[in-house]
């Protein structure tokens, strides 16, 4: 009885509600995620069935189909003409990004379509409705190899036409050597070699896949492996081949480079140049550049022969990398040696940007000087001895922060001079150098309440106030050619002559006065690695005038192009590509003009730089 009771007195036993089933949908989609998983993990996908199987397997015909149209692309024209050496290196390049999107997409297929493609072909084949897997191929082949060559020469011949018509663009010679048969030959090799280092990669992971499967879980294995992979591809690509082996070699160039000088130039003998006698600076210590800026410098009887006036010799400053340890240092110095000249007296001071090795190109800076009479001084500092593609890739940052540390410097020191004795402050650069003028201020408005004037030449992409004034610049306005606030301060200018009157007549164009001398084909100014994925607004209509109509953005193939643009971007004639010539005569001659200067005098000067070899 007692049991009894205590089973009818024990708590009912409670029953789970009984599951809702999955819809017929979502069965359908988890079944088929069990068969992805299954398939990604069977080992005929992972494990190679020999190592000398994976490395000499033929391309698959997918693979090689999207390296062929890659190839094709890549033949298309970009912003500057290119040699055909460099062309062939693209159509390398993007061939083997197309053989790699190709061999992926066949990978895929094969992993999810094949086994029921399979099926299909066996139910087919008992019916006699499909003929033998062989001979399809071995047609499909023939007709990629028929196809293919046709359509490749018929590549070739239209991408010489495109590139005669684009060096018409650009005031060069039409005259063009375009080996088609050799950019074949080079994008083969270079894409085979990309191809097999692939694979080369992919047989490390499988073997790596097969120990570890010894010893731990198959996805474990997978997983790690792939990391792996991963790491030794991308850190080693970076820090052993790239930064232990390109990076120091140029560095190691380069230094020897910066203890060496040009040929011509000698020690000044004037004190108001950096590396005299007089000079706190040392000769030795200025560097390559420096010596070039400083052994130049322009004397007031040529100044004189030139403009037919009156002149005085007008000072440079220069301080070296090796003068002083840090940015901060090295800009006191230059201020003391502006103390010594007595830069602090003259009409106008120029801050120059300088580019990795601490280059100042002299035609920004010598029409300045015509100018003025010589009553000018101009100061820069080296951030770098290496070259600008190295600068770009390792410590283009620091161009910003030594540039910063010399304008406030020499501002701390005008402040302390009446208003009424203080020189007019400009500063000016070209390239890496007009970044570093940029990256030293927190903006166009504290550029404006900071300087007098400014000349940028060629301001890379990721220049900010450049940035700033292309993003907001003013409506149906080209992006190759923007307007900010109806040119009010800032203006934009290829052609200097015509294009800074373009926003508006010079009443409306208040001081201080910016001008930024940019070409609508140069690549640096473009680059960016957005341009692998985005289509750029350079490339939207109207384009610029020395563009041509044929280019187009392509995914991935646009980058490698405008990469190599960069390289051959000073291979053209002014004021084209990279290439500014003696634009800053008319852009000094609106930024800082002297008293009594004219048209006629700027005139004159175009004249005179333009018939003497500028040195670049």
């Amino acid at each position: 009885m007692g049991q009894v009771a205590d089973r009818q007195l024990a708590p009912p036993r409670r029953i789970p509600p009984p599951r809702r089933p999955l819809p017929p949908r979502a069965r359908r989609r988890l079944r088929r995620i069990r068969v992805l998983a299954r398939a990604l993990l069977r080992r005929p996908y992972w494990d190679p069935p020999a190592p000398s199987y994976v490395v000499r397997r033929w391309p698959g015909l997918t693979a090689i189909c999207c390296a062929t149209l890659f190839f094709w692309l890549s033949l298309t024209p970009s912003l500057v003409p290119r040699p055909w050496l460099l062309q062939g290196v693209i159509g390398g390049i993007t061939a083997a990004i197309g053989y790699a999107i190709g061999a992926l997409a066949e990978w895929l297929v094969r992993l999810t379509v094949r086994p029921a493609w399979r099926r299909l072909r066996a139910r087919a084949r008992r019916r006699g409705a499909l003929r033998p897997h062989p001979r399809l191929r071995a047609r499909a082949w023939l007709t990629y190899y028929a196809l293919s060559t046709a359509a490749t020469i018929a590549a070739l011949s239209w991408s010489a036409d495109a590139q005669r018509e684009l060096r018409r663009l650009q005031e060069m010679p039409e005259t063009l050597t375009w080996h088609s048969l050799m950019i074949a030959a080079v994008a083969l090799a270079i894409c085979g070699a990309l191809v097999a280092l692939g694979r080369a990669v992919r047989l490390g992971t499988r073997v790596l896949i097969r120990l570890l499967g010894r010893f731990v879980p198959r996805p474990v294995a997978i997983g790690v492996s792939l990391l792996v992979s991963a790491m030794v591809v991308v850190f080693g690509t970076r820090d052993v081949v790239f930064d232990r082996g390109v990076i120091d070699v140029a560095a190691y160039l380069a230094q020897n480079t910066d203890k060496s000088t040009k040929d011509g130039i000698t020690r000044p003998r004037t004190p108001l140049v950096s590396g005299s006698a007089a000079s706190y600076v040392d000769w030795d210590e200025l560097g390559y550049e420096g010596r070039n800026f400083t052994g130049s410098s322009l004397t007031s009887r040529q100044i004189t022969s030139v403009t037919g006036r009156w002149a005085v010799q007008p000072i440079r400053v220069y301080v070296g990398q090796e003068s002083a340890s840090t940015f901060t240092a090295r800009a006191r110095l230059a201020v003391r040696e502006l103390e010594r000249t007595g830069a602090f007296d003259r009409s106008v001071l120029a801050i120059a940007g300088t580019t990795g090795r601490g280059w100042v190109n002299s035609t920004d800076a010598e029409p300045l000087e015509y100018i003025h009479g010589g009553d000018t001084a101009i100061v820069a500092v080296q951030y770098s001895y290496l070259p600008s593609w190295a600068s770009f890739l390792v410590d283009k940052e620091e161009a910003g922060r030594a540039t910063r540390a010399l304008v406030d410097a020499v501002r701390a020191r005008l402040r302390e001079q009446p208003a009424d004795r203080r020189p007019e402050l400009v500063v000016f650069g070209e390239s890496l150098g007009a970044y570093g003028i940029e990256a030293a201020f927190d903006g166009p408005d504290d550029m404006l309440s900071k300087v007098d004037g400014a000349v940028l030449a060629g301001s890379p992409n990721f220049s900010p106030l450049r940035r700033e004034l292309t993003a907001h610049r003013d409506p149906d306005s080209p992006i190759w050619r923007p307007e900010y606030e109806d040119g009010r301060h800032f203006r934009f200018a290829q052609w200097p002559e015509e294009d800074l009157a373009r926003p508006g007549p010079a009443s409306t164009w208040q001081r201080p006065r910016v001008v930024y001398l940019q070409n609508a084909s140069d690549a640096i100014v473009w680059w960016s690695p957005g341009l692998a994925l985005d289509p750029p607004r350079w490339l939207r209509e109207p384009l610029g005038p020395d563009i041509t109509d044929e280019v187009n953005w392509f995914p991935l193939v646009t980058f490698w192009q405008t990469t190599v643009d960069m390289a051959v971007s000073y291979g053209v004639g002014a004021p084209h590509g990279h290439r500014y010539g003696n634009g800053s005569v008319e852009a000094w001659a609106a930024v800082a003009p002297s008293e009594g200067w004219t048209d006629t005098d700027t005139e004159r000067l175009r004249r005179f730089m333009d018939r003497r070899e500028a040195p670049y």
